[in-house]
């Protein structure tokens, strides 16, 4: 299968981008959070933050996006485990 691979480290999304990548995947910014990251200790981590904040905390810092993200036409899944991508239809 082709594919085309998107390195948001060193092309990181838009807020706006990674707002529409949520969507698709039908995720709240929580739902795709790395939480294990130096990054969320220090800007997410006991924090009241609303999702649009989040969105832009992420945005900000890659690293706290959970990965891989798969898109398939208008869809998107969070591919852990790797089991969800049936539900783009990949076997």
């Amino acid at each position: 299968m082709d594919f085309d691979l998107v390195n948001y480290l060193e092309q990181p999304l838009s807020a706006e981008e990674l707002k529409r990548l949520l969507h698709q995947a039908g995720l709240k910014p929580a739902d795709a959070l790395r939480t294990n990251e130096d990054a969320y200790k220090r800007n997410v981590a006991g924090k009241s933050l609303s999702d649009d904040k989040l969105i832009r905390i992420m945005a900000d810092h890659p690293e706290l996006i959970q990965r891989p993200i798969v898109v398939r036409g208008d869809k998107a899944v969070l591919a852990r485990p790797v089991e969800k991508l049936t539900e783009l239809g990949i076997k």
